[in-house]
This record gives C-alpha cells, structure tokens and sequence, in this order.
C-alpha cells in the first residue's frame, strides 16, 4: 500500500493529501530513511513522522484497504513520541532505540 494512503485509512493523518504533503516534505521515514508519498509500505515497517515538536515512531501491524473507524487503530502499534532532536545524531539514536 502507498505509504500516503496508509497514513490517511490508519489515520494517523486525516487527509491523504496532508499526507502527500508531509511525506513531501521529507517529515516520514520508513525503516530510517526518507519516504515518498509512492513508497511501498508492509507489515513490519517502522514510519518514524515528525508531526511539529515531536517525532511519532509507530510499527505497521496490518494493512487494510478500507478500515473502520475502529479498526484504524490497530493497523500500527506507537513505539514512541518524543521531542524533536537538536541534531541527526539524537534522532537516528532514537529512530534505532538506543
């Protein structure tokens, strides 16, 4: 599933286009590097999203086309939030889990 289209059915982000624009903005990474709004996301990918101050690192559990509203959050498991990093060095640390 497009990485776009994964972020607006688990609503993570509430319009695709919002997405595009976020990914667009290089504010996504899958498994620690860049996305586009195209990339191909699967179970097991990490998207770490910077939304602000702060950075959201969540874990694809599932992929579905049409979910409910109640099924949305359970198509990713949150790793972690934490405040946007000074330097790379502390966010890839983070991204990593060290």
């Amino acid at each position: 599933m497009r990485l776009d289209k994964f972020l607006k059915v688990s609503r993570l982000i509430k319009r695709r286009t919002l997405a595009k624009e976020v990914c667009d903005q290089n504010r996504v990474e899958i498994n620690e590097r860049p996305a586009k709004a195209s990339s191909n996301v699967k179970i097991g990918d990490k998207l770490a999203i910077r939304f602000g101050q702060k950075i959201v690192v969540v874990q694809v559990e599932e992929i579905k086309e049409n979910p409910r509203k109640e099924e949305a959050a359970s198509l990713y498991r949150v790793i972690g939030e934490v405040p946007v990093p000074r330097d790379e060095k502390e966010e890839e640390a983070y991204i990593r889990g060290n």
